[in-house]
Protein backbone atom coordinates (compact mmCIF):
# COMPACT_ATOMS: atom_id res chain seq x y z
CA UNK A 1 0.00 0.00 0.00
CA UNK A 2 1.14 3.74 -1.27
CA UNK A 3 1.84 5.75 1.75
CA UNK A 4 -1.07 8.93 1.79
CA UNK A 5 -0.42 12.44 0.33
CA UNK A 6 1.76 14.56 2.39
CA UNK A 7 -0.21 17.37 3.77
CA UNK A 8 0.46 20.65 2.49
CA UNK A 9 0.32 22.73 4.82
CA UNK A 10 2.63 20.83 6.96
CA UNK A 11 5.04 20.59 4.16
CA UNK A 12 4.80 24.66 4.09
CA UNK A 13 6.57 24.72 7.77
CA UNK A 14 9.64 22.95 6.91
CA UNK A 15 13.01 24.04 5.52
CA UNK A 16 15.94 22.31 3.76
CA UNK A 17 18.32 21.20 6.43
CA UNK A 18 21.40 22.04 3.50
CA UNK A 19 20.19 26.01 2.41
CA UNK A 20 16.90 26.78 4.89
CA UNK A 21 14.97 27.32 2.22
CA UNK A 22 11.34 26.71 2.13
CA UNK A 23 10.69 23.20 0.84
CA UNK A 24 7.51 21.74 -1.51
CA UNK A 25 6.48 18.53 -2.08
CA UNK A 26 7.08 16.47 -5.73
CA UNK A 27 6.80 12.82 -6.71
CA UNK A 28 9.79 12.02 -4.84
CA UNK A 29 9.42 13.49 -1.90
CA UNK A 30 10.40 17.78 -0.81
CA UNK A 31 12.30 19.72 -2.89
CA UNK A 32 13.75 23.58 -2.24
CA UNK A 33 13.81 26.11 -4.74
CA UNK A 34 17.82 25.75 -4.76
CA UNK A 35 17.31 21.99 -6.09
CA UNK A 36 18.38 20.27 -2.74
CA UNK A 37 15.98 17.38 -2.83
CA UNK A 38 15.04 14.56 -0.26
CA UNK A 39 13.40 11.42 -1.16
CA UNK A 40 10.13 10.45 0.72
CA UNK A 41 11.01 6.84 1.86
CA UNK A 42 8.63 4.10 0.61
CA UNK A 43 7.04 3.85 4.37
CA UNK A 44 6.07 7.40 4.43
CA UNK A 45 8.50 9.46 6.33
CA UNK A 46 11.41 12.09 4.87
CA UNK A 47 14.89 12.05 6.29
CA UNK A 48 15.79 15.96 6.86
CA UNK A 49 19.25 15.65 8.18
CA UNK A 50 22.00 18.49 8.41
CA UNK A 51 24.73 18.02 6.29
CA UNK A 52 27.43 14.75 7.24
CA UNK A 53 24.11 13.56 9.15
CA UNK A 54 23.96 13.39 12.90
CA UNK A 55 25.49 11.13 15.61
CA UNK A 56 21.94 10.63 17.22
CA UNK A 57 20.54 7.38 16.01
CA UNK A 58 17.48 7.46 18.43
CA UNK A 59 15.39 4.61 19.52
CA UNK A 60 16.21 1.24 18.25
CA UNK A 61 13.32 -0.77 16.30
CA UNK A 62 12.29 -2.81 19.30
CA UNK A 63 11.96 0.19 21.84
CA UNK A 64 10.06 1.40 19.21
CA UNK A 65 7.84 -1.75 19.08
CA UNK A 66 7.42 -1.55 22.32
CA UNK A 67 6.37 1.58 22.32
CA UNK A 68 3.96 1.49 19.61
CA UNK A 69 2.19 -1.26 21.33
CA UNK A 70 2.21 0.35 24.84
CA UNK A 71 0.68 2.69 23.38
CA UNK A 72 -1.91 1.57 21.27
CA UNK A 73 -3.33 -0.43 24.24
CA UNK A 74 -4.94 2.99 25.59
CA UNK A 75 -2.07 3.18 28.69
CA UNK A 76 -0.95 6.57 28.20
CA UNK A 77 -4.41 7.86 26.86
CA UNK A 78 -4.44 9.84 30.12
CA UNK A 79 -1.31 11.71 29.23
CA UNK A 80 -2.26 12.03 25.66
CA UNK A 81 -5.67 13.80 26.42
CA UNK A 82 -4.17 16.18 29.47
CA UNK A 83 -1.55 17.13 26.51
CA UNK A 84 -4.39 18.11 24.58
CA UNK A 85 -6.38 19.88 27.19
CA UNK A 86 -2.79 22.24 27.67
CA UNK A 87 -2.73 22.41 23.96
CA UNK A 88 -6.47 23.77 23.45
CA UNK A 89 -6.22 25.70 26.48
CA UNK A 90 -6.02 29.04 24.65
CA UNK A 91 -7.81 28.33 21.71
CA UNK A 92 -7.39 25.28 18.57
CA UNK A 93 -3.42 25.69 16.73
CA UNK A 94 -3.14 25.48 13.17
CA UNK A 95 0.21 23.87 13.04
CA UNK A 96 1.75 21.69 15.92
CA UNK A 97 5.44 20.09 15.94
CA UNK A 98 6.04 16.87 17.92
CA UNK A 99 9.96 17.30 18.88
CA UNK A 100 11.36 13.56 19.83
CA UNK A 101 7.55 12.60 19.18
CA UNK A 102 8.59 9.05 18.32
CA UNK A 103 5.80 7.21 16.64
CA UNK A 104 3.43 10.16 16.69
CA UNK A 105 0.93 8.27 19.20
CA UNK A 106 0.26 11.75 21.33
CA UNK A 107 0.64 14.00 18.10
CA UNK A 108 -2.65 12.23 16.32
CA UNK A 109 -4.85 12.52 19.70
CA UNK A 110 -4.00 16.17 20.31
CA UNK A 111 -4.76 16.58 16.14
CA UNK A 112 -8.20 14.66 16.67
CA UNK A 113 -9.34 17.45 18.83
CA UNK A 114 -8.15 19.97 16.74
CA UNK A 115 -9.84 19.27 13.20
CA UNK A 116 -7.96 22.36 11.42
CA UNK A 117 -4.84 21.69 12.43
CA UNK A 118 -1.38 19.99 11.13
CA UNK A 119 1.29 18.25 12.70
CA UNK A 120 4.84 17.24 12.21
CA UNK A 121 6.96 14.36 14.28
CA UNK A 122 10.33 14.84 14.49
CA UNK A 123 12.29 11.90 15.32
CA UNK A 124 15.57 10.75 15.00
CA UNK A 125 14.75 7.46 15.06
CA UNK A 126 14.05 5.85 11.48
CA UNK A 127 12.18 3.34 13.26
CA UNK A 128 9.98 6.03 14.92
CA UNK A 129 9.70 7.91 11.46
CA UNK A 130 8.10 4.60 9.60
CA UNK A 131 5.98 4.53 12.57
CA UNK A 132 4.33 7.81 12.80
CA UNK A 133 4.21 8.62 9.15
CA UNK A 134 0.82 6.81 9.19
CA UNK A 135 -0.41 7.96 12.73
CA UNK A 136 -2.41 11.10 11.67
CA UNK A 137 -3.97 11.97 8.12
CA UNK A 138 -2.88 15.62 9.45
CA UNK A 139 0.47 14.49 10.26
CA UNK A 140 3.83 13.66 8.64
CA UNK A 141 7.06 12.28 9.93
CA UNK A 142 10.29 13.66 9.91
CA UNK A 143 13.53 12.16 10.60
CA UNK A 144 16.03 14.98 12.30
CA UNK A 145 18.57 15.74 15.15
CA UNK A 146 16.11 17.39 17.09
CA UNK A 147 19.85 18.66 19.22
CA UNK A 148 20.95 20.63 15.99
CA UNK A 149 19.38 23.27 13.94
CA UNK A 150 15.76 22.05 12.98
CA UNK A 151 14.57 21.43 9.52
CA UNK A 152 11.56 24.12 10.32
CA UNK A 153 10.87 27.85 9.20
CA UNK A 154 11.11 30.58 11.52
CA UNK A 155 7.87 31.35 13.31
CA UNK A 156 5.88 29.10 11.43
CA UNK A 157 4.20 27.34 14.25
CA UNK A 158 1.73 27.56 16.86
CA UNK A 159 2.78 24.92 19.24
CA UNK A 160 5.65 22.76 20.02
CA UNK A 161 5.35 19.68 21.96
CA UNK A 162 7.81 17.39 23.80
CA UNK A 163 6.70 14.40 26.12
CA UNK A 164 9.41 12.28 27.78
CA UNK A 165 12.04 13.85 25.45
CA UNK A 166 14.87 16.20 25.06
CA UNK A 167 13.69 20.07 25.20
CA UNK A 168 15.64 22.14 22.55
CA UNK A 169 15.26 25.88 24.05
CA UNK A 170 17.06 27.82 21.46
CA UNK A 171 14.98 26.07 18.58
CA UNK A 172 11.80 25.85 20.08
CA UNK A 173 12.00 29.88 20.44
CA UNK A 174 12.68 30.45 16.89
CA UNK A 175 10.40 27.78 15.31
CA UNK A 176 7.34 29.31 17.46
CA UNK A 177 5.11 32.15 15.92
CA UNK A 178 4.97 34.84 18.69
CA UNK A 179 2.63 34.10 21.22
CA UNK A 180 2.88 30.58 20.42
CA UNK A 181 3.35 27.97 23.39
CA UNK A 182 5.52 24.99 23.78
CA UNK A 183 3.95 22.11 25.80
CA UNK A 184 6.54 20.00 27.96
CA UNK A 185 4.75 16.44 29.56
CA UNK A 186 7.94 15.29 32.22
CA UNK A 187 7.50 12.34 34.88
CA UNK A 188 7.05 13.56 38.19
CA UNK A 189 8.75 12.15 41.34
CA UNK A 190 6.00 9.24 41.50
CA UNK A 191 6.09 8.09 38.28
CA UNK A 192 6.15 4.50 37.98
CA UNK A 193 7.13 4.19 41.19
CA UNK A 194 6.22 0.89 42.12
CA UNK A 195 8.48 -0.43 39.47
CA UNK A 196 11.37 1.44 39.94
CA UNK A 197 13.06 -0.50 43.16
CA UNK A 198 11.67 -3.74 42.36
CA UNK A 199 13.14 -3.78 38.13
CA UNK A 200 16.20 -1.28 39.47
CA UNK A 201 14.67 1.35 36.74
CA UNK A 202 16.31 4.77 36.39
CA UNK A 203 14.57 6.81 38.84
CA UNK A 204 13.27 10.78 38.28
CA UNK A 205 15.98 13.15 38.93
CA UNK A 206 14.67 15.58 41.92
CA UNK A 207 16.84 18.31 40.25
CA UNK A 208 14.41 17.42 36.91
CA UNK A 209 12.00 20.86 37.04
CA UNK A 210 15.00 23.19 38.09
CA UNK A 211 16.78 21.51 35.32
CA UNK A 212 14.04 22.58 32.65
CA UNK A 213 13.96 25.88 33.63
CA UNK A 214 17.34 26.46 33.50
CA UNK A 215 17.14 24.89 29.23
CA UNK A 216 14.01 26.83 28.51
CA UNK A 217 14.12 30.11 31.23
CA UNK A 218 16.10 32.15 28.49
CA UNK A 219 14.29 31.28 25.42
CA UNK A 220 10.32 31.12 26.77
CA UNK A 221 8.73 32.56 29.20
CA UNK A 222 6.70 30.16 31.83
CA UNK A 223 2.49 30.03 31.40
CA UNK A 224 1.58 27.38 34.28
CA UNK A 225 1.60 23.65 34.65
CA UNK A 226 -0.46 20.91 35.86
CA UNK A 227 -0.43 18.10 36.78
CA UNK A 228 -2.06 14.08 36.00
CA UNK A 229 -2.30 11.30 37.87
CA UNK A 230 -3.74 7.99 37.84
CA UNK A 231 -3.36 4.48 38.03
CA UNK A 232 -3.04 1.72 35.85
CA UNK A 233 -3.13 -2.16 36.46
CA UNK A 234 -0.43 -3.38 34.53
CA UNK A 235 0.37 -7.27 33.71
CA UNK A 236 3.65 -8.69 33.00
CA UNK A 237 3.36 -7.99 29.18
CA UNK A 238 2.71 -4.41 29.54
CA UNK A 239 5.23 -3.85 31.97
CA UNK A 240 8.05 -5.36 29.76
CA UNK A 241 6.87 -3.48 27.24
CA UNK A 242 6.94 -0.13 29.80
CA UNK A 243 10.17 -0.95 30.50
CA UNK A 244 11.21 -1.82 26.84
CA UNK A 245 10.15 1.41 25.31
CA UNK A 246 12.08 3.97 27.80
CA UNK A 247 15.63 4.64 28.32
CA UNK A 248 15.34 2.05 31.41
CA UNK A 249 15.68 -0.51 27.94
CA UNK A 250 19.67 0.65 28.13
CA UNK A 251 20.27 -0.73 31.62
CA UNK A 252 18.78 -3.16 31.73
CA UNK A 253 19.78 -6.90 29.50
CA UNK A 254 16.90 -9.05 28.57
CA UNK A 255 17.45 -12.20 30.96
CA UNK A 256 18.07 -9.61 34.08
CA UNK A 257 14.45 -7.74 32.96
CA UNK A 258 12.79 -11.08 32.73
CA UNK A 259 14.01 -12.25 35.47
CA UNK A 260 12.79 -9.76 37.54
CA UNK A 261 9.37 -9.46 35.63
CA UNK A 262 8.46 -12.48 36.27
CA UNK A 263 9.28 -11.89 40.19
CA UNK A 264 6.37 -9.61 40.21
CA UNK A 265 2.82 -10.13 41.46
CA UNK A 266 0.70 -11.40 38.20
CA UNK A 267 -1.34 -7.99 37.94
CA UNK A 268 0.82 -4.88 39.06
CA UNK A 269 -1.06 -1.62 40.20
CA UNK A 270 1.29 1.57 39.21
CA UNK A 271 1.16 5.09 40.02
CA UNK A 272 1.24 7.80 36.34
CA UNK A 273 2.36 11.24 37.21
CA UNK A 274 3.41 13.80 35.42
CA UNK A 275 3.74 17.17 35.32
CA UNK A 276 2.16 19.46 31.54
CA UNK A 277 3.90 22.84 31.36
CA UNK A 278 3.11 25.17 28.96
CA UNK A 279 5.80 28.00 27.93
CA UNK A 280 4.96 31.06 25.58
CA UNK A 281 7.22 32.41 22.88
CA UNK A 282 7.93 36.20 22.86
CA UNK A 283 7.13 39.09 25.17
Amino acid sequence: MSAPPLPEAAVAVLACPVCGAPLSADVAGLRCAVGHGFDRARQGHVTLLPPGGSPHEGDSAAMVADRAGFLAAGHYAGITAALADAVLADGSPRTLLDAGGGTGAHLAGVLDRAPGAVGVVLDASRYAARRAARAHPRAMAVVADTWARWPVRDAALDRVLVVFAPRNGAETARVLRPGGRLVVVTPAADHLTELVGPLGLLSVDPAKADRLTASLGPHLRPVGTSDHRERLVLDHAAVRTLVGMGPHARHLGEAELAARVAALPPEVEVTVAVDVGSWRAGA
